[in-house]
């Protein structure tokens, strides 16, 4: 079973009023369960047991935005152009986002920078595997929407970018 197929699985799951599914394969085995207001997905390899994956519910995501460094927060409303001719670039999985390679490295993107397409804009850590995720649009970054090392879902929105 392939990652999409998984991603595949959450959002059906998602979408339904199921409470558990879990399927086994040979050496693979992946339980997914849903709560109320939260979605945890566990997965697990014969040798290596991965640790959950929260889902943070999409009603969070516009409370992750006003927490940045309030520094930027207030430049950015007045060099912030309409929201209508924005792009977004969304996040392609389920994991927890990181906006640099290791600790001791620069950010990949920070608000005011260019992005081309295959331009590495951040790390998205699913199942122990770190996902490098490149712009598909060019233009210049004008807000980031998640905090560094917070979870993210599959399809929600990362930066926003106004077209060059």
């Amino acid at each position: 079973m392939d990652f999409r197929q998984i991603q595949d699985l959450i959002k059906m799951i998602n979408k339904s009023n199921i409470g558990e599914l879990t399927i086994e394969e040979k050496d693979f085995k992946i339980t997914i369960k849903q709560k109320k207001d939260e979605k945890v997905t566990y997965a697990q390899a014969p040798v290596m047991q991965a640790q959950p994956v929260y889902a943070a519910p999409m009603h969070h995501a516009p409370a992750q935005a006003p927490s940045a460094s309030a520094g930027t927060e207030e430049k950015e409303p007045a060099a912030t152009p309409k929201a209508d001719n924005l792009l977004t670039i969304k996040s392609p999985m389920i994991g927890t986002f990181y906006r640099r390679p290791s600790p001791d490295k620069p950010l990949f993107a920070e608000v005011g920078d260019e992005v081309s397409p295959g331009k590495v804009v951040c790390i998205i850590e699913a199942m122990k595997l770190f996902n490098e995720i490149e712009s598909e649009i060019s233009g210049k970054i004008v807000k980031i929407l998640v905090e560094d090392a917070s979870p993210v879902e599959y399809d929600q929105p990362l930066f926003l970018v106004e077209p060059a």
